[in-house]
């Protein structure tokens, strides 16, 4: 004998489909007579429900379609760890695709998923195009977008303060006793670059120092590493005794460099990168960094999501600020 239907259970109830379908979907009043009717017909029957069917006909999947650049980027992995976890909470689960940074591959993936019965989209990119954004609004789909290098003229989101977080790096290194402190950068102009450039500059002018910056094409250990004889022959002629570097790989590159020329990291030099990657805590020396709560932003940005589906109170009324925190390890030290 096949699967029990919906039509024996209302046979066996003695009442219509349409009465089950109330029952089972709790939406529409039915008396209480007939709900025993039909629970103890389910019972009977050990009717189970064919979820992909009801998801079609309540258009209600409790799926979340996540399309991420590339799921090898570290820090979008710790983001989908946030929003799958945080999801099975809610009961919805995540369809993943990666577009790998092809606009080609993430419309066909908003395709896709929209023909998957996804409920809302979480859009994890370093650049999304303004072509692939009017996309995404086209499907009428809630949305979330993480985006790490641009902002958007009405879409709130969940994100960092680049600015404030490296102004509080810049001021630590100076409460540390260094009299200067090198800024090594990312020459891109993007949202991400030109914030912690402002809030390096920041801190300089208030607290009266001057002002040192190197910018480079890249953001790898190898450019970190290319760039350390400019940076040290900076260090030398202007008495610098602490570098903060764009992110991690970059200053691991940079301490790299200093190993292979014998200048000793902290002692003759403090290093400082941003983002605490699993490598920063692993790496020796250990890298001082700015700690980013990326899984705690992909748990908010789901939450959210969920909020928009349901048409309940928008707690993305405005852009998510998440704090980070210096994280001090062996790379830096106090001076004198």
């Amino acid at each position: 004998m096949g699967q029990p239907t919906i039509k024996d259970v209302a046979k066996l109830a003695g009442v219509s489909i349409s009465t089950v379908s109330r029952v089972m979907n709790n939406s529409k009043p039915v008396s209480p007579e007939a709900r025993q009717k039909v629970l103890d017909a389910i019972a009977k029957l050990d009717f189970k429900p064919n979820e992909l069917a009801r998801s079609l006909v309540m258009r209600k999947s409790n799926l979340v379609g996540v399309i991420v650049e590339d799921i090898g980027i570290e820090y979008m992995a710790q983001l989908i760890r946030g929003i799958e976890e945080i999801g099975r909470v809610y009961k919805y689960d995540i369809l993943l695709q990666s577009s790998y940074g092809d606009e080609n591959a993430l419309n066909n993936s908003i395709d896709f998923l929209a023909t998957k019965q996804v409920e809302g989209f979480i859009i994890i990119t370093q650049n999304l195009s303004d072509e692939a954004l009017l996309k995404l609004r086209e499907t009428r789909i809630p949305f979330i977008l993480l985006d790490k290098f641009h902002a958007y003229k009405n879409l709130t989101t969940v994100k960092v303060d680049y600015k404030k977080e490296q102004y509080n790096l810049t001021k630590y290194l100076f409460s540390q006793g260094n009299d200067n402190v090198l800024f090594i950068g990312d020459k891109a102009d993007n949202v991400l670059n030109n914030a912690k450039i402002a809030g390096y500059r920041e801190a300089i002018e208030e607290l009266g120092k001057e002002e040192f910056i190197v910018k480079i094409d890249g953001i790898t250990s190898n450019d970190g590493y290319n760039i350390g004889k400019e940076a040290i022959d900076v260090c030398k002629e202007n008495g610098i005794t602490a570098v903060s570097l764009l992110n991690d790989e970059v200053a691991i590159g940079f301490i790299d460099y200093c190993a292979d020329n014998g200048i000793k990291v902290p002692d003759d030099i403090s290093v400082a990168g941003f983002g605490d990657s699993s490598i920063a805590s692993i790496y020796r020396p250990n890298l001082t960094t700015v700690a980013i709560p990326y899984y705690d932003i992909g748990a908010i940005s789901i939450r959210a999501l969920i909020k928009r589906i349901k048409k309940e109170d928008e707690i993305l009324d405005k852009d998510w600020i998440m704090d980070c925190n210096i994280v001090a390890r062996e790379s830096s030290k106090k001076v004198g």
